[in-house]
């Protein structure tokens, strides 16, 4: 039956629910391998160029409360995250964007805290804009208005990115508790309403089931500007409510990774370099992703801690990685 469904996922024949409930189901390593394959051979029908997108962190001063249960990046919630409190500067923001460029990265993504109404986002879409030559993805979550949304469509941004993470209301509301699942629809429908690219994903291992996460899938298909799925596996921050809540599995998020790409042939499909583990972008890679984020050169002048675990991926070992796999890291 697997080998059927997969044969009708390569020849991208739309599946049915309970095809893609058996693909979530899949847990005998040769058919494993068979999904990850089948979605390698999709993503190379389309293209084998990946993408690389670089990071500025703009502040960790999140007005979230309570504090979402996982937060390792906000001031204040995990020695191993961001703790103490800080907002970059026009000149730090402007320096490491262009540390950036000059590392031919060809995309930053640009995130912050809550509690700004986007003007942080504005802000540095505004340095961005002005005087590189970089994708800018904005990454604020729901800490956006219609007025500020506008004001990024009119400096020509190229994503904004509000992960809607589950959409099981249930463990949405246990796990962020200071937010509402309808706060983050709402900013996305805004973001497709003025013709921005939407990037939206799933934080997987919250609690939530496979049944769950087919159909956040399929409820994501609704904006009409998606452009982006992340897929983002939990890893627990010491000092957090969750710090002993089991971490995602590796095999989960590659699994959750292929059926995407099965699902959406031609989407950007990003995995964080924090959350997959630097070491493991081979593997997201080969389950069929096609953006690598979190990348930092050697050239960048801040200290980075990535979102979702304190690691992060290192240009030339990822470009590295991309290369051996016959795959095209993207450059300005």
């Amino acid at each position: 039956m697997i080998e059927n469904i997969l044969k009708k996922a390569e020849n991208e024949k739309k599946l049915t629910d309970d095809e893609f409930l058996t693909l979530f189901s899949i847990d005998e390593p040769e058919n494993l391998k068979k999904l990850y394959q089948t979605a390698v051979n999709i993503r190379n029908n389309h293209s084998k160029i990946i993408k690389l997108t670089s990071t500025v962190h703009i502040t960790n001063k999140c007005q979230v409360q309570p504090r979402c249960k996982y937060c390792g990046f906000a001031v204040n919630t995990s020695r191993d995250g961001y703790y103490n409190a800080f907002y970059k500067s026009d000149e730090e923001i402007y320096k490491a964007v262009k540390s950036i460029e000059e590392a031919r990265i060809p995309r930053v993504s640009c995130s912050g805290g809550h509690g700004y109404k986007g003007k942080q986002a504005v802000h540095a879409a505004e340095i961005v804009k002005g005087d590189t030559e970089l994708e800018i993805l904005v990454n604020v979550g729901a800490d956006l208005t219609e007025k500020s949304i506008n004001r990024l469509a009119e400096l020509n941004a190229d994503t904004v990115c509000c992960n809607l993470e589950t959409t099981n209301e249930e463990v949405f509301n246990y796990v962020k508790p200071g937010e509402t699942l309808e706060d983050r629809v709402n900013v996305c429908e805004m973001v497709s309403d003025a013709g921005i690219e939407l990037s939206s994903g799933l934080l997987l291992g919250l609690g939530e089931s496979n049944e769950d996460r087919l159909e956040h899938l399929r409820f994501l298909n609704n904006f009409k500007t998606l452009g982006e799925i992340p897929i983002m596996g939990f890893n627990p921050y010491n000092d957090t409510p969750m710090e002993n809540h089991p971490p995602c599995p590796l095999d989960d998020q590659l699994k959750v990774v292929s059926i995407v790409r099965i699902m959406y042939p031609e989407i950007r499909i990003t995995v964080p370099t924090p959350t997959i583990g630097p070491k493991n972008v081979e593997y997201s890679l080969n389950a069929g992703a096609s953006n690598l984020a979190t990348v930092i050169a050697d050239n960048y002048p801040l200290e980075v801690k990535g979102v979702g675990s304190p690691t992060y991926g290192n240009l030339s070992e990822v470009v590295s990685v991309i290369e051996s796999l016959g795959l095209y890291p993207q450059y300005l």
